[in-house]
């Protein structure tokens, strides 16, 4: 069962067929504008190597990929996943011998210090999974959160290689006594003269995460890059991506939470227009979810006649039963059908629903639902930190068709 709370999963709001279409051409168009300003800024130098025409670069430390560049493949190509740093990377030197890189693993009976060269001798699994910002989608909140106004390309689909933590732990003589959590320390430089625990990234997910969650040295085949947290990167397939911890040098468990601020009051599902407490359901596990990636009008009116409508949807950290598209704001849906292999459930899929458009204006949207039968929201409720957005009316694609 999901941990996000039952209020961010409900609420469906109505409308008539004509409110709905405007304010989805609405919303569109505002969320559209603030990328479209971005596009202009040049890729920092830790991330010169991506691909500039497929990104958009809000700063330094946010990097979108935009929604026509995720193509119709299952894995996204590295120089085109997006990018999300709390804080600058750190510099490029760490990742020029990857296998001296240390963790410290504490909590365990036998509590050691190991070097990614050693983490290699105790396991190797491979994994795709879905990363995701947890503000993927805050553009599309009327109600304007803080934060970069990400649409939909704050996500990627990445097979990640590496030891399995649960191996980890089993070598060094398993957890003792009580302990509730996982937690995942960040190796970025912290500025001077700052509290520590006011910046630093750490994170602390339910122990359960545990099982499933990799050590991982390898992203899509190759060493994890610097600006996706090389050398060494905690992974924790089907929560969001504050939890999957870059650089992390610290693994630990325990019975309590980190008090960091990023875990005490940041990343929690707060009330709009307030900040986060520990009283809080913390962001962790992310939503069943899809969005449409194509056709699209981003470069003048789609062609009429047959269109092959194409997306990709996520169950977190369920596998996916069927995915439904709209052609006109969600009055009807139809079942489209997966396209390619199943990678697995923390995988997203793609999608594709082939039908032959006339002239006129359309508004795609797409549901998904999961195997345990539960459907992608219509609407995700406002939250303070415009986190976990999966509502499949706000992530609507207008099209015109000519």
């Amino acid at each position: 069962m999901s941990n996000t709370p039952r209020w961010s999963r409900r609420g469906l709001l109505a409308g008539t067929a004509s409110t709905i279409a405007g304010a989805t051409l609405a919303r569109v168009a505002q969320a559209q504008s603030a990328p479209a300003a971005a596009q202009s800024r040049p890729l920092p130098p830790y991330a010169s190597w991506k691909e500039p025409g497929q990104m958009i670069v809000h700063t330094a430390t946010t990097i979108e990929t935009k929604r026509s560049a995720f193509g119709t493949g299952i894995v996204t190509p590295a120089d085109r996943l997006y990018i999300r740093n709390n804080l600058p990377a750190p510099d490029a030197s760490i990742v020029a011998d990857p296998d001296a890189w240390e963790v410290s693993v504490e909590g365990v009976r036998q509590p050691r210090t190991l070097t990614v060269g050693q983490l290699k001798g105790l396991g190797l699994e491979t994994v795709a999974a879905v990363l995701q910002c947890s503000g993927n989608g805050r553009g599309y909140f009327a109600d304007k959160p803080s934060g970069t106004k990400w649409t939909v390309g704050a996500a990627g689909c990445v097979i990640w290689s590496g030891v399995p933590v649960r191996s980890v732990v089993a070598a060094l003589g398993g957890i003792p006594g009580d302990a509730r959590f996982m937690t995942g320390t960040g190796g970025e430089a912290l500025p001077a003269g700052v509290d520590p625990k006011a910046v630093m990234v750490e994170r602390s997910v339910p122990l359960k995460a545990m099982e499933d969650a990799l050590l991982a040295w390898e992203m899509n085949g190759e060493p994890v890059p610097l600006a996706h947290g090389g050398p060494l990167r905690l992974v924790v397939p089907g929560y969001s991506g504050v939890n999957n911890i870059k650089y992390v040098k610290r693994l630990a468990f325990g019975a309590t939470q980190s008090d960091a601020a990023i875990q005490k009051t940041g990343y929690r599902m707060s009330p709009p227009g307030t900040k986060g407490d520990p009283s809080m359901q913390s962001v962790w596990e992310m939503d069943v979810k899809s969005w449409i990636n194509g056709p699209s009008s981003e470069d003048g009116p789609v062609k009429a006649g047959m269109v092959q409508i194409h997306g990709v949807a996520m169950g977190a950290t369920r596998s996916l039963r069927r995915v439904d598209v709209s052609l006109d704001g969600g009055q009807t849906w139809q079942e489209a059908r997966f396209v390619g292999p199943d990678l697995g459930r923390f995988a997203w899929r793609q999608f594709v629903l082939p039908v032959r458009l006339q002239p006129g204006q359309y508004v795609l949207a797409s549901r998904a639902q999961d195997t345990q039968f539960n459907w992608q929201v219509e609407n995700t409720p406002p939250n303070g930190g415009g986190y976990l957005n999966s509502g499949w009316r706000s992530h609507a694609l207008s099209i015109t068709v000519a």
